[in-house]
């Protein structure tokens, strides 16, 4: 093995490949930056999953800086190589070179362990964005009439993925995005939410949160009390038992159900829902 040779190749390579890296990384930044803004602003709303899509768009944009920068490496590399890089270190002692190569090894690992975990990170926010774009769909198709429904609306608790209103009352819907297995289930018990084919159980407690805030503002900015029903939508899952009145558990295919779910202490005069909408399309604006 001539580790000169290839101690020369890699370095030029490496150096390049890391001011390739930094110039593509200030570029991507430097367009969120300037970009941001949508024209007619005033005009576009969140979309469904509108946080997860964005997201996946700068996960997506990483991802293909990682991928260029190793093809940019090893075009670099063999080029160098080709060209007899190792004058770089010729005349050095054997030590130092092969702490170079350590030097090197290490920094490609650390890079192919960011690209992996890039391209994880990725494919779990896909699923999550494509499970909160199928229920936001499918209120959108319910949602008739005077019922309005806006999608990531931001609380001081957190963001509630949709929220549906209309003149029979408000609904919170939270989506939970698990990969379902064959003939999977759902199962509801107080504020815990277990899945068939998994041991562990999803607490509901950022969600319950969550909508508790929402009811807390709706409260405050209409001037009487109001509730805010809580929905929970597992896309992909069928329904099993749910022993909690506190929660609806729906799937994409049953969220209809949702409709059915009310009570006449729950309406709100045409006003109120008015108010409310105003409120809530000034929040879930693109911006």
């Amino acid at each position: 093995m001539d580790i000169e040779a290839i101690s020369g190749a890699a370095t030029v390579a490496l150096t390049s490949t890391i001011l390739f890296l930094l110039v593509a990384k200030s570029w991507n930044a430097l367009s969120r930056t300037v970009g941001s803004t949508p024209n007619f602003a005033d005009s576009i709303m969140q979309e469904a999953a509108q946080r997860f899509r964005d997201e996946l768009d700068r996960l997506s944009s990483s991802q293909a800086t990682y991928l260029s920068g190793a093809l940019v490496f090893i075009v670099l590399f063999v080029a160098a190589y080709i060209l007899q890089a190792q004058d770089l270190f010729a005349g050095y002692p054997a030590w130092q070179l092969w702490l170079q190569m350590s030097f090197l090894a290490l920094t490609a690992l650390f890079a192919a362990w960011r690209l992996g975990r890039t391209i994880l990170t990725r494919r779990q926010v896909r699923f999550v964005r494509d499970a909160n774009v199928a229920v936001g769909h499918q209120l959108q198709q319910i949602s008739t009439g005077a019922n309005r429904v806006f999608h990531d609306v931001v609380t001081t608790a957190g963001v509630v993925d949709h929220v549906l209103v209309g003149q029979t009352g408000i609904y919170a819907v939270n989506v939970v995005a698990r990969r379902a297995g064959k003939n999977g289930s759902a199962i509801l018990r107080g504020n815990n939410l277990s899945f068939s084919n998994r041991q562990e159980q999803t607490p509901l407690v950022k969600i319950t949160a969550s909508t508790a805030r929402l009811e807390k503002e709706i409260c405050h900015l209409l001037g009487h009390k109001i509730r805010v029903r809580s929905v929970i939508a597992v896309p992909g899952w069928d329904i099993g038992e749910q022993a909690n009145e506190n929660h609806l558990l729906v799937n994409e295919r049953t969220i209809a159900m949702l409709r059915g779910w009310k009570d006449q202490s729950d309406y709100l005069m045409n006003e109120d829902v008015d108010e409310l909408q105003r409120d809530l399309t000034t929040r879930c604006r693109r911006r």
